[in-house]
């Protein structure tokens, strides 16, 4: 409970039925001081309410409790909402609120604009997302709505002062509030509450009228029970819903009833990878929703602070195996979508980036098994055989998501809107919708060049000459994506040498790409065939151990099947000329892809001036490496780094700002930092939503003189799962903390 609304002198309930008893009930439990007041038709309800002392005064009609109080709550049927505000209308004063309680807001507010000739300004429509079978004043409870959502659907008449006042209402009771569009609540209730609500009263109904009856109710299992439980509702209060929200309703069971057809057909013709591509897209997506609405993923991060506790000092000895490659697994997934045949995923990352790109390529109707313990198994549809998502594709947090599918998309017949988290959204995508656009894309931004994107269909593309601005894999990649589906050749030229996965993969996959020089070339037309991928370790998660191992006397750590490609050990090149002491053990190469055990033992680190040709190869290595930098004799000096200002934060400024925390002499410049390694302390650390600067603050405890504490650290769930799991096992003391951001 988070109090009683303040201010009001009393909240008058219209309908004591489970809703409008439960609200007074928690305001009754919650210590309201106000006077608590009910009306129903029923005279026999209204003394209950007394009697269970839920109201102060009753009546059967409202009139005459008005005066008494300053918020009134509609909780009648929404047939019945139009001609009750139409006659309270003339009564209500200045300093009243009214809101209501029922599941449709357009017909409400069509209605009520007819009687009155607009909204009133007074008037509050909303709808709490809580119920129950039971009914009736008696079934009051006082919880019905703590951790539930209330929608309200304030109109352009709604006045602000109306909405706070019923937020604080709500709140008073436990609820958790949000504002929807009229249209956009009531479509999306059509189909999460009134369509299930239809399919279960149908269900029954039908189930009911056969003459093995009984045996089907007997012998019924508990996920019968369980979804036809709510065919138990009020036959009347859902008569009067469907009839008011008949639109809405008609286009979600149009939506159900295509679904249905197309299994009924797959049923019907033995199409076992229909049935597969609907059922796991199902599935997951039940389970990968529910992670979000429960705050255990990309939303957990907006409105929960995960914040980490690193105790100074440790030790670093073990052997240990980091997760996949996210990168590759990005990949692995994109291009086993769009290949023929089925490709097998072994050591796939999975984490929440991973998982997105997953999800959307479910949403895209490609039948993926798994993952599971890193074993995904994709059905590929061909380069021409992805279809329309319901919706936008949600990416969570991943940037190279954003941009590899931007580059995938723009050669679709279909329209798709990306997007994803609030931190997605902040960062630069014109860097790959401006050479999409040379190549005849339509790609759409929203203001600054930054996401939502939405990228158009049916688009003919050509092949271009690009030279990138920047050194950046994902522009690359996403341009050699675009150029499978453009006429002719797409070259891309790049400044400096730049991680070579896709380039790598695609060949794997049986579509070439060539190298010239600096230049990576791809012609149009060809197709993908699928094969096996098994992805490394990833050079990334590993380069936190590297350098905890680096860092700390005493240290000896073996990190298993790491990825060694060329264009990603820039961490390792910059750690062996430090004075790490770093050996590559059984170098291999798997999947076109070489890997190693990487030994790594503590010794004395000599600050250095970080070659240029290295940052491309180790730009987002970068953040740990200066804790390396920090704990190395001498200074250590970076140049031509601004990429890192425009990652999930601005890396430098966050850096810098964290170890000056800790004592440690740095100095910030527009494209690079200069940093002098000596004793430093612990302290308060922001890592601003940035999961690499959670990672390399935690790592920097071990040679700190007090613990660190460092907040915002829930996007780690994003790149590296097993963190915590992992600091601990090897000699770390990190602990996990939970509190409101």
């Amino acid at each position: 409970m988070t109090g009683e609304p303040a201010g009001e002198r009393g909240v008058l309930v219209v309908g004591l039925g489970l809703i409008g008893a439960s609200l007074l009930a928690a305001l009754r439990e919650g210590g309201y001081r106000g006077r608590l007041l009910g009306c129903d038709q029923d005279s026999a309800s209204v003394a209950t309410a007394l009697d269970m002392q839920l109201i102060d005064a009753g009546s059967t009609e409202p009139q005459g409790l008005l005066p008494e109080a300053s918020l009134i709550v509609l909780a009648v049927p929404v047939m019945v909402l139009p001609e009750l505000v139409a006659r309270l209308a003339p009564a209500i004063a200045a300093d009243q609120v009214v809101t209501d309680v029922g599941s449709t807001k357009a017909a409400l507010c069509e209605a009520v604009t007819r009687r009155l000739g607009r909204m009133p300004a007074w008037l509050v429509p909303g709808h709490p997302i809580a119920g129950s079978e039971r009914s009736g004043v008696t079934a009051a409870n006082a919880g019905l709505y703590r951790r539930h959502r209330v929608i309200l659907t304030p109109v352009a008449q709604t006045a602000t002062d109306a909405v706070r006042r019923i937020e604080q209402l709500w709140r008073a009771c436990g609820a958790e509030v949000e504002c929807l569009t009229v249209e956009r609540h009531d479509a999306v209730l059509a189909r999460t509450s009134h369509l299930p609500h239809l399919l279960a009263f149908s269900l029954v109904d039908g189930l009911a009228r056969r003459d093995e009856r009984l045996d089907i109710f007997r012998y019924a299992a508990g996920g019968f029970r369980d979804f036809t439980r709510i065919a138990g509702s009020d036959p009347v209060m859902w008569r009067d819903i469907y009839l008011a929200n008949r639109e809405a309703v008609l286009a979600a069971l149009d939506e159900f009833e295509t679904g249905v057809a197309r299994l009924r057909r797959a049923v019907e013709s033995g199409d076992g990878d229909t049935m597969l591509a609907v059922l796991s897209r199902a599935s997951h997506a039940r389970h990968y929703f529910d992670t979000l609405l429960n705050q255990k993923s990309y939303q957990a991060m907006e409105q929960r602070n995960i914040r980490y506790q690193a105790v100074h000092g440790g030790s670093i000895q073990g052997r240990i195996r980091v997760p996949g490659d996210k990168s590759m697994s990005h990949r692995a997934i994109m291009l086993g979508a769009l290949a023929e045949g089925v490709t097998e995923v072994e050591g796939f990352l999975e984490g929440e980036d991973s998982l997105a790109t997953l999800q959307a390529f479910r949403e895209m109707g490609v039948a993926i098994e798994g993952p599971h313990q890193g074993r995904v198994i994709i059905h590929g549809v061909g380069l021409h055989g992805l279809q329309q998502p319901a919706g936008a594709l949600y990416l969570g947090n991943s940037g190279t998501a954003m941009r590899l599918f931007t580059g995938l998309l723009a050669g679709q017949s279909f329209t798709t809107t990306l997007t994803g988290d609030a931190s997605l959204t902040r960062r630069p995508m014109d860097r790959v919708a401006q050479p999409l656009r040379l190549m005849g894309a339509r790609v759409d931004t929203a203001e600054g060049g930054r996401p939502p994107l939405t990228i158009q269909g049916g688009q003919a593309l050509q092949g271009i000459d690009y030279d990138m601005p920047m050194a950046s894999a994902q522009v690359k990649s996403c341009l050699l994506l675009a150029g499978m589906y453009a006429e002719g050749s797409t070259r891309v030229r790049e400044p400096a040498t730049t991680r070579d996965h896709t380039e790598r993969m695609l060949t794997g996959f049986g579509y070439p790409v060539r190298r010239e020089g600096n230049q990576a070339i791809i012609e149009g037309g060809g197709r993908l065939t699928a094969g096996p991928i098994d992805v490394p370790a990833d050079i990334s998660s590993a380069a936190f151990f590297l350098v905890a191992a680096a860092i700390t006397p005493g240290a000896d750590l073996v990190l298993e099947h790491v990825g060694i490609n060329p264009t990603r050990i820039g961490v390792i090149n910059i750690l062996q000329q430090m004075g790490a002491e770093l050996e590559l053990l059984d170098q291999r190469e798997v999947g076109g892809e070489p890997v190693a055990d990487i030994r790594v033992r503590y010794s004395s680190l000599k600050g250095i001036d970080i070659p240029v040709d290295q940052v491309p190869l180790a730009i987002d290595e970068l953040p740990v490496l200066f804790i390396a930098a920090a704990n190395a004799e001498g200074v250590t000096r970076l140049r031509e780094a601004a990429e890192l200002r425009v990652k999930e934060s601005d890396r430098l400024q966050a850096m810098a700002d964290g170890l000056a925390v800790l004592g440690v002499d740095c100095t910030l410049y527009e494209d690079g930092i200069d940093i002098t390694g000596g004793a430093y302390g612990g302290g308060w650390v922001d890592s601003l939503g940035d999961h690499r600067i959670a990672m390399a603050f935690t790592v920097a405890a071990l040679r700190a003189g007090e613990d660190i504490l460092i907040e915002d650290c829930a996007n780690v769930a994003t790149s590296f799962p097993d963190f915590l799991p992992l600091v601990n096992r090897i000699g770390m003391t990190v602990t996990e903390q939970t509190g409101d951001a």
